[in-house]
């Protein structure tokens, strides 16, 4: 929680043309307040309420993608309930997993929490604006997510300031190249 989610799908649905075929999956324990933010850039996007789960899973996705085009549907990005530990053991049907660190978090995270580094293609090192407020080394958080994952690719970002959405951009549009 607090890692920056669901600002960084803002960002990014943000950056898409109208029109871009995108879609949101977006998952909460209790609330549907990240739907409502999300909804507001005019993309298809549904809440996954868990009540009280920890996680999603594959039947949760598949049920609330009951109704939509598919065919329609370019992108689709899911955003799990906020944890480093339980989203880790469940398949979505994800073609990756991407998981942000926060740099208000600790750099120890990955060495603490392996299984999702371990899983994840993507680390986004999120709230780099924060650095020079708080103890955080940033060498360190990389060197421990590649003791966990040698091929994990990271990207360090500030949804507040923009610096590294071109990197996380790029690191989507080159995924979707990889699946035409």
């Amino acid at each position: 929680p607090g890692a920056g989610k669901t600002l960084l799908l803002e960002k990014t649905l943000e950056g898409f043309p109208p029109g871009e075929r995108v879609a949101v999956l977006t998952g909460d324990i209790q609330t549907d307040n990240d739907a409502r933010r999300l909804a507001r850039y005019g993309f298809p996007v549904r809440q996954i309420t868990t009540a009280g789960a920890c996680h999603l899973d594959a039947r949760m996705v598949e049920r609330h993608l009951a109704g939509w085009d598919l065919n329609s549907i370019g992108l689709l990005l899911i955003e799990n309930v906020g944890n480093l530990v339980c989203p880790t053991s469940y398949d979505l049907g994800e073609d990756a997993k991407v998981v942000i660190l926060s740099v208000a978090e600790g750099d120890d995270k990955p060495l603490k929490y392996p299984g999702i580094f371990h899983r994840a293609e993507l680390l986004v090192l999120s709230k780099i604006d924060l650095l020079p407020y708080v103890r955080f080394n940033i060498a360190a958080a990389r060197d421990n997510a590649r003791k966990v994952n040698p091929a994990i690719e990271i990207v360090e970002v500030s949804n507040t300031t923009g610096e590294g959405l071109d990197g996380w951009r790029a690191w989507l549009d080159s995924r979707r190249r990889q699946r035409v």
